[in-house]
């Protein structure tokens, strides 16, 4: 059998109908594909100029997968990492600072879902949102909210 030779583009492509990607997470996937160095950055710019790549769009879907299980600082660092605008970032912040405590509260319960028995308990459970990105007024807005232990006597 023979292998088929993929071009750049349909490589491209393939990645791009499996979910978002950033422009510099796409051109790091290319780039051990492409035969010239110029290749993976004018492909690039033909893709965001037929509209198939789109840092708000990526951005939208980061978001989307991480805010069910990281703060605010976790999604802006990863944000940043992909290089995306300072502007958009801070559009993106706008809309999720509202929404962070009752996030860090739906983490939170969804791992614990007992109260800290102890202190250190109590740390555990805060050293758990805070590796996660969350600040630290959703943290205490976390661990002041009621917990539901599941003493379901039906």
């Amino acid at each position: 059998m023979f292998k088929v030779k993929v071009s750049l583009k349909a490589r491209a492509l393939r990645y791009l109908s499996m979910r978002e990607h950033s422009r510099l997470e796409l051109g790091r996937k290319l780039s051990r594909y492409a035969e010239e160095a110029d290749d993976v950055p004018a492909l690039l710019d033909v893709l965001e100029a037929a509209q198939f790549l789109s840092e708000e769009r990526f951005s939208v879907s980061l978001v989307r997968r991480r805010q069910a299980r990281f703060g605010n600082q976790r999604i802006f660092l990863e944000l940043q990492s992909h290089n995306i605008e300072k502007t958009e970032i801070e559009k993106i912040k706008s809309q999720l600072i509202e929404s962070e405590a009752v996030r860090a509260i739906e983490v939170l319960h969804r791992k614990y879902r007992l109260e800290p028995a102890d202190h250190i308990e109590r740390a555990k459970q805060m050293q758990f949102l805070q590796k996660r990105g969350f600040s630290g007024g959703a943290i205490q807005a976390a661990m002041r909210a009621k917990r539901d232990n599941g003493d379901d006597d039906a």
